[in-house]
């Protein structure tokens, strides 16, 4: 017995869209995370690309639970020293919505060559529409 491998030729890639509207955060980042990486296909291979392309719309109608929009701050420092800014998450929420989802993502994704991959396939739109119709893209139900 020998340990399946995916080769290139054996990978068909998907397009799914994911709604985000009234799901929390987090259920919607571990499910296109899950996706992106390909672990729902019986081919997954851990060192390879096997994902599918992700599209979340209404990115943002997605929830934060209790007081996270409030108490949940973002990080990020310019390099310069005293360059340390924070952001409350419900600012971030209403200036930048798709930033929210995708840093939720990024995290969940291997940080190496790979995770930068699979990283590319995702798009994030604040509203429902989108310009991959010609993709044909199927939904993707998550469950709240």
């Amino acid at each position: 017995m020998s340990t399946y491998m995916a080769r290139p030729k054996d990978f068909e890639r998907k397009w799914y869209v994911i709604d985000a509207s009234g799901i929390p955060l987090g259920r919607v980042a571990t499910v296109a995370a899950t996706l992106l990486r390909g672990k729902h296909k019986p081919i997954y291979t851990p060192h390879l690309d096997t994902g599918d392309h992700v599209i979340i719309i209404n990115a943002e109608k997605v929830l934060l639970t209790g007081h996270k929009l409030d108490q949940k701050i973002y990080y990020h420092h310019s390099g310069h020293e005293g360059g340390l800014k924070k952001t409350i998450y419900r600012q971030l929420m209403m200036r930048k919505p798709e930033f929210v989802l995708e840093k939720a993502i990024r995290g969940m994704l291997p940080h190496n060559r790979l995770g930068r991959d699979v990283y590319r396939k995702l798009k994030v739109y604040r509203t429902d529409a989108h310009p991959h119709q010609a993709q044909q893209p199927e939904i993707w139900e998550v469950n709240a």
